[in-house]
């Protein structure tokens, strides 16, 4: 139940500063917007670091294999795409179709067991469900 709770609430955090940033966005410019996200959340990575542990930072440069390491550059692309779909689409329709492509790439991911993830067996459930939340968009825009 607590896994869903957060689900949930990083759900709609990601809502809620898909539109703050493309405010600021509008405000200033996307680079600008985008690099501020980055650097505001470096900021609290950095605070929450000093509050909560102190792990060695050098565990960093032992992560195997190396291209996991270039989560921060997809983050700083994904606060991009994130700024430009909600500025073209509204806040609404980008996030359905954001939530969309998540579960069918994490889908795909987990079937051939892609960047170190168990793979998963095929159950048409799951694709099923990937369809409907598909369909889910075409209804949403048809309105």
């Amino acid at each position: 139940m607590t896994g869903i709770l957060i689900a949930l609430l990083s759900g709609a955090l990601m809502s809620i500063q898909g539109v703050m940033n493309t405010e600021v966005t509008k405000q200033s410019s996307i680079w600008a917007a985008a690099g501020w996200v980055q650097l505001s959340a470096f900021v609290v990575c950095g605070v929450m670091w000093l509050i909560q542990g102190r792990q060695p930072l050098s565990a960093l440069w032992q992560v195997e294999p190396k291209y996991m390491l270039l989560g921060g550059i997809l983050g700083a692309l994904i606060t991009y795409t994130v700024i430009r779909s909600m500025d073209s689409l509204g806040p609404a329709q980008a996030a359905l179709i954001i939530v969309v492509s998540q579960i069918v790439v994490a889908y795909v991911i987990e079937l051939f067991g892609i960047l170190g993830v168990e793979k998963a067996g095929f159950q048409w459930q799951k694709a099923v469900g990937a369809l409907v939340a598909v369909a889910g968009i075409i209804l949403f825009k048809r309105s």
